[in-house]
């Protein structure tokens, strides 16, 4: 699974997620892409899960780019702890993922196949995304 082999910081503040993406909004390896329409934090188990289910639809045909990087820490209070003693240790990897970003891309392989895949990688994912060409976003 994906993680960072090494942080500044241990733990992290939560931050923003408001706002489209800036960056990362445009197709720039495969044909095809999987765009998110909502913001949110994706686990790094979450992104695997839908490379799992992408490259396993495609027969391992054609090729598949990961566009998000599970880089900032997520804590957890251990169960029945009262309020107070500090933030939780670090207990996952999570991508923040803003609304417009190109989360994955495939090419190689034709839009049919391509879009199933992505479909199947969609329900993998806690947000509604969009399947997108290349020349959509250009």
């Amino acid at each position: 699974m994906l993680s960072p082999k090494r942080v500044k910081y241990r733990k992290k503040q939560r931050g923003k997620m408001d706002g489209v993406a800036h960056r990362g909004n445009t197709i720039a390896f495969g044909d095809y892409g999987l765009v998110a329409l909502e913001p949110r934090w994706i686990t790094n188990r979450q992104i695997e899960a839908a490379r799992v289910a992408m490259t396993r639809h495609v027969k391992r045909g054609g090729k598949v780019w990961i566009r998000i990087f599970p880089d900032m820490p997520y804590t957890k209070k251990p169960a029945e702890t009262r309020q107070g003693k500090g933030k939780g240790n670090p207990e996952g990897w999570v991508a923040v993922v803003k609304t417009g970003a190109v989360m994955f891309e495939m090419g190689g392989i034709p839009e049919e196949l391509a879009m199933a895949a992505m479909k199947l990688a969609s329900s993998k994912l806690p947000i509604k995304t969009k399947f997108v060409k290349r020349r959509e976003l250009e």
